[in-house]
């Protein structure tokens, strides 16, 4: 979740936020910072299903065009022969 931080460098960083909040504060930041991360995994979890749908979407244009050549191609071939 935190990529290439470690344990002590999140100690480190908590030792701060306390210094400069003040242990009254903290709880309330942390609910802040929880909802806020959650707020943008929700949002990027949308993000990438859209892209996903609308992928799907092309992918699907894509093989009626090429069917639809196919078939013309065929029909084409068919009046020739």
């Amino acid at each position: 979740m935190f990529g290439n931080i470690g344990i002590s460098e999140i100690l480190i960083i908590l030792l701060i936020a306390l210094l400069i909040f003040g242990p009254r504060k903290l709880p309330e930041l942390g609910k802040s910072l929880g909802r806020a991360l959650f707020e943008f995994k929700k949002t990027s979890n949308e993000f990438q299903k859209t892209l996903s749908d609308f992928n799907k979407e092309i992918e699907e244009e894509e093989v009626e065009k090429e069917t639809k050549k196919e078939n013309t191609d065929k029909s084409k071939t068919a009046l020739q022969g």
